[in-house]
């Protein structure tokens, strides 16, 4: 099967060609010029004989892959504002190909789907219910495509059947987070409504006191869009540091002395450890810890203090296995641990192409 990926961003989307899910072909398309370039990537890649779309965000009603028609257009639409930065450009994407190739099945993945299986205990906030009911408010969770992919595959890698595993898989990239799966089933994360949540990342905040934010708006006078662009892009890493917040430019100012790397290095890791603890008491134990995304592929630094932190739940790595920031799929389970541990290569490709033969059986 020949299935066009598409994976938007906030000014570029990538474009991927995977033929029975070896990647073949891929490209990135502007925003600016996405009718004529989609229009010439499909023409350039033909035949194609399905589109899997990524979307970050599917809202409360669109919970698993689905095929694309008028009715769940407007239904993504109407959600847009939830996930401003990737889901107009993904439907951007999605409304080109339907009007160059009308013919062409269109299947649209969500990153918010893999999180509807968090009971109502986990996703609900301890707001006015009003609100809740309002505005439909309720933690969604990101990176669910990444969390899945990599949950299935870490299974597969040590051997072990998925369902009978209680796994912690690690996104850990510019954004983070983590999702505790039950076998196979996501019971647990740490972003919320929004991707600002939860670890600490490069540019964003990660989980703040709600009280410091009003109290920045009321008492400090902080501007509304200027604490939104601090949040959302000065913060985390960056925000504590004179870097651009990439996890190697943090490393090596800790390494060569800079208090301020320093310690943004031990706030990051500190969270990371103590929200993976989170994820293991939503679990009520531990059997497998995965890594993935760019930092957590190919900073070894950060897997080894990781594992450190978490020795006492009986997790060890070999630091032999753990040598290098190569990156793709190893297992680094060291001796007498408990918990098997792997790195797997993010693969949200694959993922959408699982939900476009779903749907498309």
């Amino acid at each position: 099967m020949r299935v066009l990926v598409i994976n938007p961003g906030s000014a570029t989307l990538k474009a991927a060609l995977l033929v029975d899910g070896e990647a073949v072909q891929s490209a990135n398309v502007s925003i600016d010029e996405l009718d004529a370039e989609v229009h010439e990537v499909i023409a350039d890649w033909s035949p194609v004989d399905a589109v899997g779309v990524r979307f970050v965000h599917g809202g409360p009603d669109l919970v698993r892959p689905t095929l694309i028609d008028e009715r769940v257009l407007g239904v993504l639409e109407g959600v847009s504002g939830l996930a401003p930065l990737h889901n107009p450009s993904a439907l951007a994407a999605t409304k080109a190909v339907r009007a160059a190739y009308p013919d062409l099945p269109i299947v649209a993945c969500f990153d918010t789907a893999f999180h509807s299986t968090m009971p109502r205990e986990a996703a609900t906030y301890a707001i006015p219910k009003e609100w809740n009911e309002r505005w439909q408010l309720r933690r969604y969770g990101f990176h669910g495509l990444s969390h899945e992919y990599a949950a299935g595959h870490a299974a597969a890698m040590v051997g072990r059947p998925l369902g009978e595993l209680r796994t912690v898989t690690c996104h850990l990239g510019g954004g983070a987070s983590l999702c505790a799966v039950d076998r196979g089933r996501s019971v647990d994360t740490t972003m919320g409504f929004t991707p600002m949540a939860g670890l600490v990342m490069q540019v964003r905040s990660g989980s703040v006191d709600p009280g410091l934010i009003l109290w920045l708006q009321l008492h400090a006078g902080l501007p509304l869009d200027e604490l939104e662009d601090g949040l959302e892009h000065n913060a985390g890493l960056k925000g504590l540091t004179d870097t651009s917040g990439d996890i190697r430019e943090v490393i090596a100012g800790a390494d060569a002395g800079d208090a301020e790397c320093a310690l943004a290095l031990e706030v990051y890791l500190h969270r990371l450890v103590r929200e993976i603890g989170a994820m293991v008491a939503s679990l009520g134990g531990l059997d497998l810890l995965v890594f993935t995304g760019g930092v957590g592929e190919h900073t070894a630094v950060v897997r080894s203090r990781a594992a450190e932190g978490l020795a006492y739940l009986g997790v060890a790595i070999d630091p032999a296995k753990n040598v290098g920031d190569h990156g793709g799929d190893r297992v680094l389970t060291g001796a007498g641990s408990s918990v098997d541990v792997v790195v797997v290569e993010a693969r949200e490709d694959l993922q959408i192409i699982a939900g476009v033969e779903h749907v498309l059986g």
